[in-house]
């Protein structure tokens, strides 16, 4: 997500998202949440009721396939798919303690058992922290590594997708800053900044080796090699890619072309996305970023939908929707308006200038929101369930919603960040995203 903005054009450190911030949880926390789970069975896979209550109908697990693009759409063994899912970004550094595995393995059955398809998650986490994945450029933590390994498994048990990224804009989990820290330290590099990332040789390098060592990873699980495994959805080069000091989109462009065409060689099995929130670079397209962007700010990030949609390689696009780090001086009428807008004009984006599917790849409403209530939220997802329905209804690109995001009731506490939703604590929710999940579903294969 995008951190919040000022009602003028500039952010400020204080107003920073904690949507990606990291977890570490202390051990005593961790004994006393987990011991009856120590030496349960693997969770069985259920289904719910239209009312959102769990019954013991197993939801079926997916096949041998990947799932390919034809034109503007999501295919699976030649027939249209259609995806509804959770953004669980947190599912590696969490599995990275083996003593919270059962929660893993826990909240994708309990994704499973509303209609969830698909889940978002880091194949990322940058820093000599306890739970990261890459300490340093190239070296890397077993543990961490056997945490996705784990999360990846258990998605596949539950007939789920994964779509993993493989590197951070924000300093959360490491990201570009980390990168940049790295080259300072590391490459003799002493003024390297965050926006390098893009441009030096150096930085470029690591990038290439975590995405070959997360790529050609062997499941300790599974036995399978990640380049191999049709329970990945897709590849993403980044989580919200971001060059202000190129407003053009033109200097991320580059190293989107360069490092999409990397990924195909070594993979040529699975889908690749960038990673995009959706704005429009004024650079580009004046008339566009005028009269799309949420606000004027947005257009100096330094990247630009349908430009970095466009490289070879790029299979499917994305935006994010958070009016509420967006526009905050709206009304709710207003914020909401807005999003029927933003919605309608990336569908229609993607179906008349890019040919591809769109995914809203993430999605949400903050119950940190002034004057924030259950159908605030309600409201919001149905509006864009609906939106999404229609267009596939209709044969055009919109391929599914991610939603941010369900955590364990156990690990709440530390994961709540405003979004995050007990899905045994919202029938209602719960109800909504079976409901899309039910009707995509009957949508014709042919």
């Amino acid at each position: 997500m995008t951190p919040a903005a000022t009602s003028a054009t500039m952010e400020t450190n204080d107003m920073r998202s904690v949507r990606h911030k990291e977890i570490i949880l202390p051990i005593v926390i961790v004994i006393a949440s987990t011991w009856s789970f120590c030496n349960a069975s693997p969770p069985s896979v259920y289904s719910t009721t239209e009312s959102g209550d769990i019954t013991d109908t197993p939801v079926q697990a997916m096949g041998s396939s990947f799932v390919q693009t034809q034109g503007q759409q999501f295919v699976l063994d030649g027939k249209p798919l259609f995806v509804n899912g959770v953004n669980l970004y947190y599912l590696m550094t969490q599995g990275a303690f083996p003593e919270l595995r059962p929660f893993i393995a826990d909240i994708l059955q309990e994704s499973a058992s509303v209609g969830t398809t698909v889940v978002r998650a880091w194949a990322f986490a940058d820093g000599d922290s306890p739970n990261h994945l890459q300490k340093q450029p190239g070296v890397y933590s077993e543990e961490a590594f056997q945490g996705l390994d784990f999360a990846l498994s258990e998605a596949k048990k539950n007939g789920i997708r994964l779509i993993l990224s493989f590197v951070n804009n924000w300093p959360d989990f490491g990201g570009r800053a980390q990168y940049a820290s790295w080259a300072r330290d590391f490459a003799g590099n002493a003024n390297a900044n965050a926006d390098d990332f893009y441009t030096d040789d150096t930085m470029r390098e690591w990038y290439r080796n975590h995405v070959k060592a997360v790529v050609t990873r062997v499941n300790t699980f599974t036995g399978v090699a990640y380049q191999d495994e049709p329970a990945i959805f897709a590849w993403e080069l980044i989580n919200e890619p971001h060059c202000e000091s190129d407003p053009s989109g033109y200097v991320l462009q580059q190293w989107i072309r360069e490092m999409a065409a990397y990924v195909k060689s070594l993979d040529g099995k699975h889908l690749l996305e960038v990673g995009l929130e959706g704005f429009y670079s004024s650079t580009v397209l004046p008339n566009s970023a005028d009269s799309a962007n949420p606000a004027a700010y947005t257009a100096q990030y330094g990247t630009d939908f349908i430009l970095n949609s466009q490289p070879a390689g790029i299979d499917f696009t994305t935006v994010h929707s958070y009016p509420d780090n967006w526009i905050t001086d709206q009304t709710e009428d207003g914020k909401r308006a807005f999003m029927g807008e933003w919605v309608r004009t990336h569908i229609d984006d993607a179906r008349y200038k890019l040919g591809m599917p769109v995914l809203f790849a993430e999605f949400g409403r903050s119950d940190r929101t002034p004057g924030y209530t259950e159908s605030v939220r309600l409201t919001a997802m149905t509006d864009m369930f609906d939106a999404v329905y229609a267009s596939a209804r209709d044969g055009g690109p919109a391929a599914g919603v991610l939603v941010w995001h369900f955590v364990p009731k156990a690990l709440e506490p530390s994961l709540q960040d405003g979004y995050a939703m007990v899905l045994s604590e919202t029938p209602a929710v719960a109800s909504l995203m079976r409901m899309q999940t039910d009707r995509l579903s009957t949508l014709p294969s042919t």
